[in-house]
């Protein structure tokens, strides 16, 4: 109604029917918006407990991410424990048993006896007699270059594994040329505090040899160099007034006797 004329504009009746007809029709259009929210709309992701499968995947793919990550860092870390070894030359050599061999597991060491056979048996005696007068026997790793000395002199100290002692003394008089033992390429070559002037090279069939205590080099890192080239100078200056030579001969990461290969008298 019209308050300055007080006409009519608009009436309505209310009853049973027409109420009910009102919460009808809104409850279905509530439905209905409520139901295009949640399928429709990026909305139905706040939902609790309600979550996308795009979300699904892409939380499984970084799940196998981590987990492939988590792979490479532990072979990582066991890499660099077995070059921190080798380098600080902390080797734990194998012993083996040829009648029992140990299986070790997460909680216990299971123990598997291996009975030899008859036929095994007569084997191992034949090869025992074969190898019982067998004079290269214990020329163990077996070298198939020829190696040239590197000096002729006095063998000061001798190589003693033991000990630790993996290298041969040899006493010079200064200026002498160092050669190289055969071809190969220089690994390593500068001056170090504890034994100066020191050049590596690496040789053919898992070969490397060590010149240390040198008073100049005549080579560098990355070099070739050939069987009998000069590649330092003896003569060590500072706190050592002696004139001596420190070599070192290793096979497949393992030191030997370079007595063994090589006549330095």
């Amino acid at each position: 109604m019209n308050e300055d004329t007080f006409e009519e504009i608009f009436s309505l009746k209310l009853n049973l029917m027409n109420v009910f007809v009102s919460l009808t029709i809104s409850t279905i259009f509530l439905i209905t918006g409520t139901t295009f929210i949640i399928a429709f709309t990026p909305l139905r992701e706040y939902i609790p407990g309600y979550s996308s499968t795009k979300l699904k995947r892409e939380a499984t793919q970084l799940a196998m991410k981590s987990d492939s990550l988590e792979r490479a860092i532990r072979q990582n870390n066991l890499y660099v424990e077995s070059i921190k070894k080798v380098l600080t030359g902390d080797l734990e050599y194998a012993k083996l048993n040829k009648d029992s061999i140990k299986v070790e597991q997460k909680d216990k060491v299971e123990t598997v006896a291996l009975n030899p056979s008859k036929t095994d048996l007569k084997l191992r005696e034949q090869v025992a007699l074969e190898d019982k007068y067998n004079v290269f026997e214990k020329a163990k790793p077996r070298v198939n270059l020829v190696l040239l000395p590197p000096v002729k002199g006095h063998i000061a100290e001798k190589y003693n594994a033991k000990n630790k002692h993996f290298f041969v003394s040899i006493a010079l008089t200064k200026n002498t040329p160092i050669k190289s033992i055969a071809n190969g390429t220089v690994v390593f070559a500068d001056w170090t505090p504890t034994n100066g002037q020191v050049i590596i090279i690496r040789h053919n069939d898992g070969i490397i040899s060590v010149y240390k205590r040198a008073a100049s080099l005549t080579k560098s890192e990355g070099d070739v160099v050939k069987s009998g080239e000069v590649v330092a100078l003896a003569g060590m200056t500072g706190i050592h007034p002696d004139v001596q030579l420190y070599f070192e001969l290793w096979k497949d990461g393992y030191p030997i006797d370079p007595t063994q290969f090589i006549d330095f008298e």
